[in-house]
């Protein structure tokens, strides 16, 4: 299982700023702009 994986299944704690049935999207944990998120799909891509 990948990080994003455990991340999107709350195995990991992030500070998620949106979720649907195909994304999650949260900050980064080591921003290099103020602003940093990463949107991440729920389905694994080979």
């Amino acid at each position: 299982m990948t990080i994003f994986e455990k991340i999107a299944a709350r195995e990991i704690p992030a500070q998620i700023v949106w979720e649907d049935d195909d994304v999650i999207a949260f900050h980064d944990v080591d921003p290099k702009a103020p602003v940093h998120v990463l949107v991440v799909p729920k389905r694994v891509i080979p």
